[in-house]
């Protein structure tokens, strides 16, 4: 082969060739007096001197940057170097050349060393080959074409091959030249997957050392890998991990949508049927209804809140739960519970009505609670200090029961099991809060009381007094009228039937004049002036209220005119008088 062809051949090298104008980078200059292009003359272009160096063009020579030569081919594609003489193709390539030859050509390329002269540069690219160095000033010469016409198969002068869509592209420099593509690989259809996660090669061979060419041709190497047995199981691994979660994914997010469905949309967990078995559930004041549902969840009776407060919206009574200690059985129906916490004898509550004493609250929790008769009175006695009185409830004289007007009435749940001064203890709690509410202090000082246990012993004698609504605030203008110094009608004495029964421990009507007038007791209305010492009952609300709001009538006299439920009033010791004979006249004592 030549220095600047494929070799000897019966037609010219077409520049469409993939190899045209690819010699190497390397090719030999033209020997001295060669003119280069076909004999032309060449525009120069100054050059800075590069560093010498040692090579076969000489010291401080840069084969890229000599004058680009194109040889001319006659038909028989023999290279002609412009028809000059003495041309010898041996004389750049044989390394057995003569010394005089080498010695000549080394002279020649220091001559043009030491010359300033330029690039050939392509009018179509305005500019050489990259190789660090550009032109400093514009092509302005007229070079000679780089082909000259040839017979069969020349081409025309100044013509551009590399300007056509269909042309090759420029040859590059050695260092930017890339390896062609290998379409075929692409386009194989019979390509498998060789990602490392399917493959399990993850960058190691057969041997589980990291391959040390990762830039080698995958073709062959792939398609050996994939004829081993093991790559194919970790294949089917990695495929079968994808399923397992995928699955494992869909299933969870599955199960959390159920019950975000049934939680938002779905009717509540129930049981069914009336359940088994017996439990005391305590309900305590003021819960509501899923506050009951809780305490029902808890205990094992129903199954869900929701459905006990469904179960009790569609019961037109079941708002009507109070609190209280209801025997119930484990399992049941959320409207099965709601039923059965509406009938009375499902409750154990101790209910206290308003007025009672604390005698008979004594017993009922007795009663309630299975134990003999008078522990829970002797309870109160030892213990009273202990159960919650406030301060000015404490350390008064002559007072029968100092939990009296403490033991407040409502409903308590008592459930079987619980000790006495719990139950006392709730009750005082509940007191406390009723009083505290009421600022009893500030009141009793506006109505000329000493202290809040006046104003309760007050409410106490009202309640008592009392038999309607509308009679508790004329009641209470009698007590506070009768307490007042300027009191010539009975000086003072408020004469209640109420509170001589108290100290006796009855509820009689008709009382003797001898029977009274002879007592000397503290709690005896008709001998002692002012409030009994404490209180002679339990008030609830109403006369709480009376008491702290009385009428300002001037009624300071009342009689039970049918002994029972009517009570009348007077405001001088003459409509008393026919008062009392009404009430004789009723009773038959006349």
């Amino acid at each position: 082969m030549t220095d600047y062809g494929r070799g000897p051949g019966s037609a010219p090298w077409h520049p469409e060739d993939p190899l045209y104008g690819d010699q190497g980078w390397g090719a030999q200059q033209p020997a001295d007096g060669h003119a280069p292009y076909g004999g032309q003359p060449q525009q120069q272009y100054p050059q800075q001197q590069q560093p010498q160096t040692q090579g076969q063009y000489g010291a401080g020579q840069d084969p890229y940057q000599q004058p680009y030569q194109q040889p001319r081919y006659d038909v028989n594609g023999v290279p002609q170097h412009g028809g000059q003489p003495g041309y010898n193709p041996q004389q750049y390539s044989d390394p057995q050349q003569p010394q005089q030859a080498q010695a000549h050509t080394q002279q020649q390329h220091q001559q043009h060393q030491q010359q300033q002269h330029q690039q050939y540069v392509d009018p179509q690219y305005n500019g050489g080959w990259d190789t660090g160095q550009q032109a400093t000033m514009p092509y302005a010469g007229n070079p000679a074409p780089p082909y000259e016409a040839q017979q069969g198969g020349g081409y025309a002068e100044n013509q551009d091959y590399y300007g056509t869509p269909d042309a090759f592209p420029p040859p590059q420099p050695p260092g930017r030249r890339q390896p062609e593509p290998e379409t075929e690989w692409d386009a194989d259809p019979q390509k498998e997957e060789e990602h490392p996660f399917f493959t399990g090669d993850e960058g190691r061979d057969d041997d589980g050392e990291h391959d040390s060419d990762p830039g080698e041709n995958r073709r062959g190497n792939g398609r050996e890998r994939r004829g081993k047995t093991k790559k194919k199981s970790r294949n089917g691994c990695a495929c079968l991990f994808l399923t397992v979660v995928l699955a494992g994914g869909v299933g969870g997010v599955g199960y959390f949508g159920y019950q975000f469905w049934q939680a938002k949309f779905g009717a509540p967990p129930d049981y069914s049927g009336k359940g088994s078995g017996s439990v005391q559930v305590e309900i305590p004041q003021g819960a509501g209804g899923y506050e009951i549902a809780a305490i029902l969840v808890k205990n094992g009776v129903v199954k869900s809140q929701g459905a006990f407060v469904a179960a009790q919206r569609g019961n037109p009574k079941g708002n009507m739960i109070q609190a209280g200690v209801y025997s119930l059985s484990k399992g049941m129906s959320a409207a099965s519970a709601v039923t059965q916490m509406l009938k009375p004898s499902s409750r154990e509550s101790l209910i206290i009505p308003e007025g009672t004493r604390n005698v008979l609250v004594y017993k009922q929790i007795d009663k309630r609670l299975g134990l003999p008769e008078g522990t829970t009175q002797g309870v109160a006695k030892d213990q009273a200090a202990e159960l919650g009185l406030p301060a000015w409830a404490k350390n008064h004289p002559s007072v029968k029961d100092p939990l009296e007007g403490f033991l407040y009435p409502a409903s308590y749940p008592v459930a079987k099991g619980t000790k006495p001064e719990a139950v006392l203890k709730k009750m005082v709690a509940r007191a406390n809060a009723e009083y505290g509410r009421l600022d009893l202090a500030a009141n009793a000082k506006r109505l000329g009381l000493e202290n809040p246990w006046e104003l309760v012993t007050v409410a106490s004698l009202v309640q008592a007094e009392g038999k309607t609504h509308e009679d508790f605030r004329k009641m209470a203008e009698v007590v506070y009228n009768r307490l007042k110094p300027t009191n010539t009608e009975t000086n003072q004495l408020l004469q209640f039937d109420s509170a001589f029964n108290y100290l006796k421990g009855q509820s009689k009507i008709a009382i003797s004049e001898s029977e009274i007038n002879s007592n000397k007791d503290k709690y005896n209305t008709y001998t002692q002036k002012g409030l009994t010492p404490g209180p002679i009952g339990n008030p609830g609300n109403e006369a709480l209220a009376a008491a702290l709001d009385p009428t300002e009538d001037g009624w300071l006299y009342f009689v039970a005119t049918d002994g029972k439920h009517k009570t009348e009033f007077a405001k001088t010791y003459a409509e008393f008088q026919t008062l009392k004979e009404k009430f004789n006249d009723r009773q038959g004592t006349g």
